[in-house]
């Protein structure tokens, strides 16, 4: 924090459109002492209104009515002392290329020394004389010492009970902008339009929330720290509020201009296909593909799923690994194939696209549906059966002309020149690997089709309600009969050569393993985290006689696919790869799953990548390699150890990571909440769902 900069000269409010915008909408630039510097400022913070600035959210709060004597400060607290510079000094060393500067604080109880390394420019902020706010902890006793602590000059002065003798608001700050500024600007701007925080309608409960005002209020300044959650708890409904609205918005704006296609099906390819499968389906899957079919426009009819529905399905399919999802998407497409409509799967990867090639072939061909790929390693031009034909040179037919069709590939369906005629189904698998609007472009290549979007990452309900409240949810909560049970260890890399032993000795009865690297490459050479290609050779040379493949992101496509077809066929015992194997393989005879700095991973990886194990009837084991030193590290991997629920295991992973991990969130499309917390405020989630589904046309009136 630095001392406020010498006063300028403020420019004049923005005229024309400017004063006629609602005052919170206004530009910052229209309040005193804000030109054109200041709001650069604040843009990098994204403030650009005055409602951003009275939502800039503090990242904490010092108590200055109480300050810890610099005698009483410790290595093990974070505290706020008050005293005055009585030595400062700037020295360099190294021919100049060095600094340090240093100014000392004295309370009267004791002095206190603050520290700044190659930070030369601090020297000016600071005189003899002043009185500062220091927040810190001491990195040396003898004599106490503070490493880039957070300073604030204290300054008297009209504004002085601002920042002085309450509970001051410390905000996020950017270079070159005062703590101090901010602060007196956000009061200033506070104490204005305050009154311009209307109610939105509904309004939550008067009797549990405070107004909109008194929240925006409370968050700045409190008058006892637990004010503080009570108003950031307001202005988070608020938020949710808003998000779930803006989701029933698009939601009814959807259904008001869609038709759903009639794409329920007939059942006559569907129960040949049920019945060649060699087993049953879970309850689970029935009950599913119920909704699924109702969701799809299909009548009822004795012994099939479900009835009929106006809109095109939007569905999201949760599913652990393992779980059979795949056999439901195959279910879904069939569907919509009987009712002579084209399907669509997307998979995030060559290598899960090429699988789900595989098992739609296999299970198809004898249906005499086509299934056709289309990935960046199988181009249109070829002349082998599963590349598609380029529509440039082979103008589509009319899809009567041909038999049913199920096009499976990657981003490359996406392709402008790529045609889908007569789409009627469009199924995203491990959804959250992709963007909103990639997603939306899949299905613009039709006229409003079904979705059907898969993950086998488990969504903890917060954020299912979240960001699916304009999706249908099914889950699969069973797992098929007949699978093998895995268990889970942590261990230190000191037991390597006994987990070695104990790989060889699962290879030499005829099982397979995998073993997973956090990086491709070494990227530097100080740190110890292990890569796929230098590690290879040591596989290799630990596990010889048997044969070891290489998989990664950067070989080829062919490359890529003549590896894992070696390995499913068991012509390579061991396959060390990257997290590039998490979503979708499907070797059942791979039974072993070693894993090297595994707290390298987020919870949620490390379960789908433990889902590559398990698949068959023999007993699997994942074994996670740690160099974990923190206690949090170490309490990530024990859920591992303790749960195979993959429900479970998210809801630790946002507690223990936040959505961003789980998600992805520049992917899912998820808004950045100022105030609310998705690992903590479902309660409040649920009241936005009621107060939103009250708001007529889904827009509240002010928020």
């Amino acid at each position: 924090m630095l001392p406020p900069e010498p006063k300028k000269s403020s420019p004049a409010p923005p005229a024309g459109r400017g004063e006629a915008m609602p005052v919170l909408q206004r530009p910052v630039t229209s309040l005193r002492g804000v030109g054109a510097e200041r709001a650069k400022q604040l843009a990098r913070l994204d403030i650009h209104t005055v409602e951003d600035l009275l939502l800039h959210r503090p990242r904490r709060y010092e108590d200055r009515r109480h300050f810890r004597a610099i005698a009483e400060l410790t290595r093990d607290e974070a505290a706020t002392a008050r005293g005055t510079i009585v030595a400062q000094g700037l020295k360099r060393f190294r021919g100049g290329a060095k600094s340090v500067f240093e100014f000392v604080l004295d309370d009267g109880t004791a002095r206190l020394h603050c520290r700044w390394w190659n930070l030369p420019f601090m020297e000016k902020y600071f005189a003899v004389g002043d009185e500062v706010f220091v927040f810190g902890k001491l990195v040396e006793t003898k004599p106490r010492t503070m490493d880039h602590p957070e300073t604030e000059v204290i300054e008297t002065g009209e504004e002085s009970f601002i920042h002085i003798n309450r509970l001051a608001p410390v905000y996020p700050l950017t270079e070159g902008l005062p703590q101090r500024w901010l602060r007196g600007l956000i009061w200033r701007t506070l104490e204005k339009f305050e009154s311009q925080f209307v109610e939105p309608k509904p309004a939550p409960d008067s009797k549990t929330f405070p107004t909109r005002a008194n929240a925006v209020r409370m968050i700045h300044f409190p008058e006892a720290l637990a004010d503080v959650e009570i108003a950031r708890r307001r202005l988070a409904l608020d938020e949710f509020v808003a998000w779930q609205c803006e989701m029933q918005l698009r939601r009814r704006n959807f259904e008001a201009k869609s038709r759903a296609l009639p794409c329920g099906g007939d059942n006559r390819l569907m129960k040949p296909f049920l019945a060649g499968l060699g087993f049953k389906l879970t309850h689970a899957q029935t009950n599913v593909l119920r909704e699924i079919r109702m969701d799809l426009g299909g009548q009822p009819s004795p012994g099939g799923f479900g009835s009929a529905s106006a809109h095109p399905m939007r569905r999201l399919l949760q599913g652990d690994v393992g779980s059979g999802k795949t056999v439901v998407a195959a279910c879904t497409a069939l569907m919509a194939l009987e009712s002579g409509f084209t399907g669509a799967l997307m998979a995030p990867t060559e290598i899960l696209a090429e699988q789900h090639f595989r098992n739609f072939q296999k299970w198809f061909k004898p249906l005499g549906i086509k299934v056709q790929l289309q990935t960046g390693s199988h181009k249109p031009a070829g002349s082998r059966e599963s590349r598609v034909e380029s529509p440039s040179r082979h103008p589509p037919a009319t899809l009567d002309s041909r038999p049913p069709t199920l096009f499976i590939g990657t981003h490359a369906l996406l392709t402008s020149g790529f045609d889908l005629s007569k789409l009627g189904l469009v199924v995203i698998d491990e959804q959250h690997k992709f963007g909103v609007a990639q997603r939306e472009q899949l299905v613009r290549k039709g006229n409003y089709p079904h979705l059907l979007v898969m993950t086998a990452t488990p969504i903890p309900r917060t954020l299912g309600l979240t960001l699916y409240g304009d999706l249908d949810v099914s889950v699969i909560d069973e797992m098929p009969a007949g699978r093998g049970r895995v268990k889970t260890f942590v261990r230190a890399a000191d037991k390597l050569p006994k987990v070695w032993e104990f790989i060889r000795e699962k290879i030499t009865a005829g099982r397979q393993a995998y073993v997973v690297y956090p990086r491709v490459e070494e990227q530097d050479t100080a740190n110890d985290l292990k890569a796929v290609t230098r590690e290879f050779e040591n596989v290799r040379r630990s596990l010889a006689p048997f044969r070891v493949g290489l998989l990664h992101g950067r070989l080829p496509g062919r490359e890529k696919e003549d590896v894992m077809a070696a390995f499913r066929a068991n012509q390579i015992q061991a396959l060390v790869a990257t997290a590039l194997i998490e979503v979708g393989l499907d070797v059942p005879n791979a039974t072993v799953l070693l894993i090297e700095n595994a707290e390298r991973f987020g919870l949620a990886q490390l379960h789908q990548l433990r889902g590559r194990i398990g698949r068959g009837a023999h007993e699997s084991f994942c074994i996670l390699i740690s160099s974990a030193r923190t206690d949090e590290a170490r309490e990530r991997l024990r859920v591992l150890e303790e749960t195979t629920d993959g429900f479970r295991i998210a809801e630790a992973d946002l507690k223990l990571r936040g959505p961003g991990e789980l998600l992805g969130q520049r992917q899912s499309g998820l808004p950045r909440f100022r105030f609310g917390n998705l690992t903590e405020d479902l309660d409040l989630i649920r009241r936005a769902r009621e107060l939103a589904a009250q708001t007529p046309g889904g827009v509240p009136e002010k928020i």
